[in-house]
């Protein structure tokens, strides 16, 4: 398969079958993301592979995240933790800081973000499932996942990805805008 088909073919699968991802296979996705881009050779990357008794705390995490931020929604917690508890497999991207150098913090950020992206090819390759998560469930802007990391001054989460085999549940493909309406050609 072409890049460009691997490219059209990538999306985000949010539901998992719940089988484990061979330690082979997450090694391969690890492989993949530091061959991402970098500013200076830095390697500003570090991941945190979740599962097993460390994936049953996280969910943990999950679900009192949801019920402090949504205590009048139990039925949006119970559809949100439906898809936590069916993935066998987070990983945690986090970026280095620099203290002092906000630049290059930033371009550290945007490295952890190409190593992201290369993963996700990779699971594509794999025939796994994979969604890069934020918000939410995701747990990147709270201070809960840093303690449960035990993550240093100099580390931010980039975000959590969500790997699993996906189920036959298909996913809906997004329609992208052409090309055309995004880009300027400056001569």
């Amino acid at each position: 398969m072409s890049l460009l088909q691997t490219l059209l073919q990538r999306q985000a699968i949010r539901a998992y079958d719940g089988r484990p991802i061979e330690k082979e296979k997450i090694e391969q996705l690890l492989e993949a993301a530091i061959l991402a881009p970098n500013d200076r050779l830095r390697e500003p990357w570090h991941f945190y592979v979740i599962q097993g008794a460390a994936k049953e705390r996280f969910n943990q995490l999950a679900q009192d995240f949801l019920l402090e931020r949504f205590p009048t929604k139990p039925h949006l917690v119970e559809e949100s933790m439906k898809n936590v508890l069916a993935t066998p497999l987070i990983i945690v991207a986090t970026s280095q800081i620099i203290e002092g150098d906000e630049a290059s913090s930033l371009d550290n950020d945007y490295a952890v973000s190409c190593a992201i992206h290369s993963m996700w090819l990779m699971a594509s390759e794999l025939g796994l499932g994979f969604v890069w998560r934020t918000r939410g469930v995701g747990l990147a802007r709270d201070e809960r996942l840093k303690a449960f990391l035990s993550l240093s001054d100099q580390e931010k989460v980039i975000g959590s990805l969500f790997i699993g085999y996906p189920t036959d549940e298909a996913t809906p493909r997004t329609v992208r805008k052409p090309i055309t309406q995004k880009t300027t050609w400056v001569e």
